[in-house]
């Protein structure tokens, strides 16, 4: 099983899109989860960097995902943008954050 070094998470109301990211910076899981099937998988997983855009719904998930071992990384949308590519869904979305997470030069959300 190939190891998950940065998990992007698309929060939506009912549903996320994960995306799991390994050490070289590829893609090796997509999915769509319910915010408790998030916290099931991170659970589940070795502590990696969890990074999700800040909104009113991720601070809670991110003290949820912190407790379970994990490093939550809180960024601005505004700052995430530049990452999307192509036409923008949820998919590409989580990929995007997954990836600005990733930059040396990027602020991130206390």
């Amino acid at each position: 099983m190939t190891v998950i070094a940065v998990l992007g998470l698309d929060l939506g109301k009912n549903s996320c899109s994960v995306v799991g990211l390994d050490t070289a910076g590829r893609v090796v899981l997509r999915r769509r989860l319910h915010r408790d099937g998030v916290v099931r998988l991170a659970a589940g997983s070795p502590g990696c960097v969890v990074a999700m855009e800040a909104c009113c719904g991720a601070h809670h998930l991110g003290r949820r995902l912190r407790e379970a071992g994990h490093e939550v990384r809180l960024m601005s949308p505004e700052y995430v943008r530049p990452y999307v590519k192509a036409q923008k869904n949820d998919e590409r979305d989580a990929e995007a954050i997954a990836e600005a997470a990733t930059r040396p030069t990027m602020r991130f959300v206390e």
